[in-house]
């Protein structure tokens, strides 16, 4: 099984489609790197060489950033922008949707589970 910074790569997927294992490594991006690389798109992970992993690992690890050190620095800006107090830090901290979308339907997956609340009692006569 191919390692590459601290992930196990699937080995019975192509190339392309197994780099974006890795976060912050999508598609265009692991192109941009097989490519790099010199290594077909179509290869499988078993079919890559030792000299191949070592390529493509390098080739990660000095220009991109990508796993722990990326989802810290993704949660530095989420954190900054709730410490200055802007609009997108306030949706952030009530958790509720930040680029705009409606909240008076949907928006369940950041506001969680539907919390129902009842209605009042008529009095009865």
């Amino acid at each position: 099984m191919a390692r590459i910074v601290g992930v196990d790569l699937p080995r019975n997927k192509r190339g392309v489609v197994s780099l974006t294992y890795i976060y912050g490594i999508g598609r265009s991006t692991a192109i941009k790197i097989l490519d790099k690389a010199g290594i077909s798109e179509d290869i499988k992970v078993q079919d890559w060489t030792d000299e191949n992993v070592r390529e493509i690992a390098s080739i990660i690890t000095n220009e991109f950033k990508v796993e722990g050190e990326l989802r810290s620095e993704v949660q530095l800006n989420i954190k900054r922008l709730m410490d200055i107090g802007c609009y997108r830090g306030l949706r952030h901290r009530k958790g509720l949707p930040v680029r705009g979308q409606r909240t008076r339907t949907n928006a369940r997956t950041r506001k969680g589970k539907r919390k129902t609340v009842a209605n009042k009692k008529k009095a009865t006569k």
